[in-house]
């Protein structure tokens, strides 16, 4: 252990890898969407991103560039081979178990589909064609705002 008291700040590939831990291996299209989703609720419950990188409003759902582009043609992963888990504190360890709790045993597609009805994903889209991959941003205030707007199903 290192002396310095600045954590390193978490990226993409931590949150990817505590997912494929916790889950074992996944398509990447659903870790796409429980990347997704681990994203917009630590917006509402921590008031905080996970990650820094930018979630883009592609035709078939939120799409994190930096994970797309590293798993390019990969069907299913177990490991971003990049990712350090150990980065993320304990709070967001829990804001991403409750995560996989709620959406961890869905399919990638019911995932897909999900953000296919959801505000955030279709006002990013609006204009784009419905097969054009687009770079349009899902923000995080219309991620906050919407999913910070739905009642808890418990």
């Amino acid at each position: 252990m290192n002396s310095h008291t600045k954590q390193e700040p978490i990226n993409v590939f931590d949150v990817a890898e505590y997912i494929l831990k916790k889950q074992g291996s996944v398509t990447t299209m659903k870790l796409q969407k429980l990347t997704y989703y681990c994203q917009a609720w630590s917006l509402v419950w921590d008031e905080k991103a996970l990650f820094p990188e930018r979630i883009l409003a592609w035709a078939n759902g939120p799409v994190v560039y930096e994970l797309f582009k590293s798993f390019q043609g990969v069907f299913e992963i177990s490991t971003t081979g990049r990712g350090h888990p150990e980065r993320l504190r304990k709070y967001q360890e829990e804001t991403i178990c409750a995560v996989l709790n709620y959406y961890g045993n869905k399919s990638s597609q019911w995932l897909s589909d999900l953000t296919h009805m959801e505000a955030p994903w279709r006002n990013a889209r609006e204009g784009l064609k419905e097969d054009k991959r687009g770079f349009k941003e899902i923000s995080h205030a219309a991620l906050a705002e919407y999913y910070g707007s739905l009642s808890p199903s418990k």
